[in-house]
């Protein structure tokens, strides 16, 4: 007989390192979900799809246990309506980080739980304030190489922490997976976190 079984559809450290914090075992689902913002597609909506979708794709892999729960999510930075993504390259993460310089973006995390017979989602919206950033301090962070894989070219649980001149909401949310809304889902679905 297979165990309840709570699977995180992730390739993300950082989702492995915060849902860790929870307590609970885990197993690890390593997907592609092509990550594509529809046109005239809404950011949240664009965010909350994207974290159902993964955790979708990743039910389907465990379909040999109707007992799995499947956690998928989603995070993006948001400036204007538009999605700042992983940068491309390092050009890229630099026009991302002079875009956030001194303004106010959102971090926008979708967290949705699925069985074979339920689903649940929460969302999670932190403003994010930074301070004005000159070319040389960019240049620094961007060489250092960890705005590689970041939505929005920073990690606020890394060097880019001492841009950030105010936080509203949640800072695990903004590293990529809200916690209290995921302990939330989790205790929906029996789960003690």
């Amino acid at each position: 007989m297979l165990l309840r079984m709570l699977y995180l559809a992730s390739q993300s450290p950082r989702r492995r390192e915060l849902l860790g914090r929870l307590g609970l075992e885990f197993g690890l689902l390593e997907l592609d979900v092509p990550e594509h913002r529809q046109p005239g597609e809404p950011a949240f909506d664009y965010v909350r799809r994207v974290a159902r979708e993964k955790a979708g794709a990743g039910l389907l892999k465990v379909m040999g246990n109707p007992d799995a729960v499947v956690l998928g999510s989603d995070t993006e930075v948001v400036l204007d309506d538009e999605v700042f993504g992983k940068p491309r390259d390092p050009a890229d993460a630099a026009a991302m980080l002079r875009r956030l310089s001194g303004r106010t973006h959102q971090v926008i995390s979708a967290v949705s739980l699925v069985s074979p017979s339920r689903e649940a989602q929460a969302v999670s919206i932190s403003d994010v304030t930074f301070a004005e950033l000159d070319e040389a301090t960019i240049a620094r962070y961007v060489a250092s190489g960890e705005p590689d894989g970041k939505a929005g070219a920073y990690a606020i649980q890394g060097g880019a922490e001492v841009f950030v001149t105010r936080l509203a909401g949640s800072y695990s949310g903004v590293m990529g997976l809200p916690l209290h809304e995921t302990a939330r889902l989790l205790r929906e679905f029996g789960y003690g976190a």
